[in-house]
């Protein structure tokens, strides 16, 4: 009879062998000796940490190697539908210092991209003359899929200077100005996001965009000549076939220069003259905020001087946009302002979300809420003359990485109720519904959830210095630090919790312990104070004797997807406190529910289908509905009206304005205060009251921790929808027009 598996087992089972494939051990640890010894040439008495991770690396991609090779001669063998290409942008060089051992250089497929110069129009047609090259050198990185020997590639690029120095530059005295040179080419793919609010960091954001997009434009048309895996001989030379066999997924309106790019490729190499329906069958568009100023608009000067040709065919792209509007909607010039690609004023500029849906065959918004509000109002003009286009496709994250790794515990803990097979088909969590009354399944995920805690506890132990009650409630907030996010809504709720503990010292409170985290933008004057006062705020309740450990407060500094997969599984509560009708989706959320976090939100983005899915009465939801934002929008905000009528508002911000927080520098947060109280878009104090109404009943449920966890349980069973196995499977149908695979194919040292 063979022996019952240990706990530990199991983990290893689900986290291990489930995810990685890895059947024989023995051998793994073989290649492991082989690589610390013969691949860096290091014992275990000299080796370090990172010489473990690199021979571990290194384990890792040999067992990856075959199959990626593999897969990429299948695909080329079955000669799929479609190719799949997308973008990503780079990031800074730092990371790359001691090398990465996942990535393979490609130089054999270096590109050359264009900038700058000026057109010709002659007999002999356009020809974009006297630009400037930089080289796009790919470099690939495996990505496996699970359990079945496909491992599909995701190609970067990094610019580098068209050549060497010449020695003569130095001897006249041109040697400095070689090194700027290669450093203004190099810096393409050396810095990631740079501050845009000045005019040089909008040029080298344009050039990322437009680098990234001509090198994998280049790479898809070489890979679409190609007759077989690995050919250099070009036998596909009609493009007309090109949408039946490549689909490109404009993610937001960064990558919208394919637009562009692919008709000035299609005019200058194929000799076509106006293939608009290539580029519009081949191309698709999601939109991710609507945030007026979070749409691109590009100055025309800058096009101008950095991509002359594109501005012009810009420019013919919106005329016959412009015919057509004006033929469907005679003498509405009103609505073919709004409709142009060109925004006139001051300085022209070109909007970019224009260009995308006018050059798209489809465009998708990424939460039900919000492909309405894409529909009804951001693209309203667009939808009324193309309906067709408009549809959802609803986030979702993957169960591998956000449930399966990063919280094994929870992971076998659901297996050992309704199987495994719930990893690849994240519907079956419904089946946990009929232990929602089970005592043993409560106990066992209210176990893993304090293990997670202690863990995490340790961690802010050892990393921040500050020492947490694990058993007070793990309330977390981490995503980009943004006004529409409205960390500043949270900040008021600590204060006043702060406030109400210094008021009542001997009352029951229920502890808390509230994380803050997330990044600014680089130039985000306002973002970066809220950090400011979230921290402050922290320096004064986590010292105040009389507050103990029944609140603390904590800013998680450089939060990143590491520091997410240890906070997000330890988290209680989880934030999601935006206005009604900001946010697009969010799959933070997403990643709190399938952890065990219970959601305080807003009935905004992913939220609403959330609800839907575990039930409203499972979710703490509060506050303004987009019908009401609307309706006050309409109406007025008048800030001021709820700091008159609310005394514990207005006892907070008095506290802010005051230097309560900031007691050396008086006026530190005023220009914070001035916002909310005189043009906050966001609204913060009318949600206020709803927000710590909403939090009294989150504190009343925590003492009971029976109920707490039946409604946790509840959640994990709704979290089905929120794969992203059928948002991809959905993308594949609706918009690329190619059937989802769940074909395994052999390994590489399988018979075929």
């Amino acid at each position: 009879m063979a022996k019952p598996l240990s706990d530990q087992d199991k983990r290893k089972q689900i986290s291990v062998r489930g995810l990685a494939g890895v059947e024989n051990v023995a051998d793994l640890k073989t290649n492991f000796n082989r690589h610390l010894h013969f691949t860096l040439v290091k014992d275990r008495n000299v080796a370090t940490k990172r010489d473990y991770y690199f021979a571990l690396a290194n384990t890792v991609r040999d067992h990856l190697v075959g199959r990626w090779i593999r897969t990429q001669q299948h695909y080329y063998e079955k000669d799929p539908k479609k190719i799949q290409n997308g973008w990503q942008v780079e990031e800074a060089d730092d990371w790359l210092r001691y090398g990465n051992p996942w990535e393979k250089a490609r130089p054999e497929y270096m590109r050359p991209v264009h900038f700058y110069g000026r057109v010709e129009h002659g007999p002999d047609g356009v020809k974009w003359v006297d630009t400037q090259v930089v080289l796009a050198l790919p470099y690939d990185t495996p990505v496996p899929g699970y359990r079945n020997n496909i491992v599909n590639t995701m190609r970067l690029w990094s610019a580098k200077a068209p050549c060497d120095f010449n020695l003569k530059d130095f001897n006249v005295g041109g040697y400095i100005q070689a090194v700027l040179d290669r450093n203004l080419a190099e810096n393409i793919s050396r810095v990631l996001y740079p501050n845009d609010n000045f005019f040089e960091g909008k040029e080298l954001r344009l050039k990322q965009e437009y680098f990234v997009v001509a090198a994998t434009l280049q790479d898809i048309i070489r890979r679409f000549k190609a007759s077989k895996f690995g050919s250099t001989e070009f036998v596909r030379m009609d493009l007309s076939a090109l949408p039946d066999k490549v689909a490109i997924q404009l993610n937001d309106t960064h990558p919208a220069m394919a637009i562009p790019e692919l008709m000035r490729i299609l005019r200058a190499e194929f000799g076509l003259s106006w293939a608009w329906d290539i580029v519009v069958r081949t191309c698709a568009y999601t939109n991710h905020t609507v945030l007026p100023e979070a749409l691109e608009r590009w100055p025309v000067d800058l096009f101008q001087n950095l991509l002359p040709r594109h501005l012009e065919i810009i420019y013919e792209i919106n005329r016959r946009h412009l015919e057509r509007v004006a033929k469907l909607f005679p003498g509405d010039m009103d609505r073919m302002r709004r409709m142009s690609l060109i925004e006139e004023g001051d300085m022209k500029k070109i909007n970019m979300a224009h260009l995308c849906i006018v050059g798209s065959h489809a465009v998708n918004g990424v939460a039900r809420i919000h492909s309405e509000i894409i529909k009804n109002t951001v693209f309203k003009d667009f939808y009324e003359v193309d309906p067709h286009k408009f549809q959802n496709k609803t986030n979702g994250i993957t169960p591998r990485r956000w449930l399966v790794m990063c919280n094994p515990g929870l992971a076998e803990v659901i297996a050992e109720r309704i199987g495994e097979d719930y990893i690849r088909d994240l519907d079956q969590l419904k089946k946990l519904l009929d232990f929602v009354d089970d005592d043993a399944f409560i106990r066992d995920i209210a176990k893993v959830k304090q293990e997670n805690k202690l863990k995490f506890a340790a961690h802010l132990e050892e990393h921040y210095k500050v020492k947490i009650n694990p058993n007070s409630m793990f309330d977390v907030q981490v995503k980009r630090i943004h006004e529409y996010k409205r960390q500043l809504l949270n900040c008021l709720h600590i204060i006043t919790l702060y406030n109400r503990i210094k008021k009542e010292p001997n009352k029951a409170w229920t502890p808390r312990t509230i994380m803050i985290g997330g990044k600014a933008a680089p130039g985000y004057h306002t973002a970066k104070m809220i950090i400011k006062l979230i921290t402050s705020i922290g320096d004064v309740v986590n010292n105040d004797p009389v507050v103990g450990d029944r609140l603390k407060v904590i800013f998680l500094e450089n939060y990143r997807v590491t520091l997410a997969e240890k906070v997000i599984p330890a988290s209680d509560l989880s934030e999601q406190i935006s206005t009604a009708g900001t946010e697009a989706s969010g799959t933070g959320n997403m990643k709190f529910m399938l952890n065990g976090a219970l959601t305080i939100g807003t009935m905004d983005g992913a939220n609403v289908e959330m609800a839907e899915e575990a039930g409203e009465e499972n979710l703490f939801i509060f506050g303004m509905r987009v019908p009401d934002v609307e309706a006050m929008d309409k109406k007025g905000y008048d800030a001021h009206s709820y700091y008159n009528r609310i005394p514990e508002l207005k006892r907070a911000m008095d506290q802010i304005s005051g230097g309560f927080f900031s007691p050396g520098q008086p006026g530190l947060f005023q220009d914070l205060v001035n916002m909310l109280m005189n043009h906050d878009r966001f609204k913060v104090f009318a949600d206020y009251e709803a927000y710590i109404k909403c939090q009294e009943k989150v504190s009343a449920l925590y003492k009971d921790p029976t109920a707490w966890t039946k409604m946790v349980i509840h959640n994990i069973a709704g979290c089905g929808k929120f794969s992203s196995d059928r948002t991809i499977s959905q993308y594949a149908r609706e918009i690329w027009g190619m059937e989802p695979s769940l074909e395994k194919i052999a390994a590489p040292d399988d018979p075929r």
